[in-house]
């Protein structure tokens, strides 16, 4: 399914559709991506009986040793069942910090740029699968993976995941849903 834009209006029926897509793949995991909570409290509510991983901004991301998610929201995420990883962005972190101070072209960077060609939140499903990977989250078997331009979410992949040392061995299955125009 195709949104005429992006953006948090399209939350609630990116998780239906996500949701049923991951029963008829038998698909059991879900990552989803929330800086907040409100995403993943959604998702809890919705993909009840699936593994859910939470991927979040490490701590500093907004400011200096701060965490994005509040702890309350985090425990009470835990306390539903999820399992919430803060990590640094698999698709940019410190090459950011280097491109920032010295610009350039940085491979890690090309790859999420490439990926923007599908819209944000395809990106962004693609970097939490990552993410949650690396926190050693997933069983490796597909996923269903959800991610959003800005607030909410906007863009749901089924997907192969992957550590980030082997990147190239993910697989996009399907794009079951994104934004058409962003």
């Amino acid at each position: 399914m195709y949104f005429d834009k992006p953006g948090r209006e399209n939350s609630e029926k990116t998780l239906e559709l996500a949701h049923n897509r991951a029963k008829e793949l038998n698909i059991d995991e879900v990552v989803v991506a929330s800086s907040k909570g409100s995403t993943a409290q959604k998702v809890l509510d919705i993909f009840k009986g699936f593994k859910t991983v939470v991927v979040t901004y490490h701590c500093g991301f907004k400011a200096p040793f701060q965490p994005v998610m509040p702890d309350s929201t985090r425990a009470e995420l835990v306390r539903r069942g999820a399992t919430v990883i803060s990590a640094t962005h698999a698709l940019s972190g410190l090459e950011r910090s280097v491109f920032n101070k010295y610009s350039g072209a940085y491979p890690v960077l090309i790859i999420a740029d490439t990926l923007r060609l599908f819209g944000q939140g395809t990106k962004v499903a693609v970097e939490v699968a990552i993410m949650a990977a690396d926190g050693g989250a997933l069983s490796g078997n597909d996923i269903v993976s959800i991610g959003g331009t800005g607030k909410g979410a906007d863009a749901a992949l089924i997907l192969k995941p992957a550590n980030q040392s082997q990147l190239f061995d993910m697989r996009i299955r399907e794009i079951v849903c994104k934004p058409r125009h962003f």
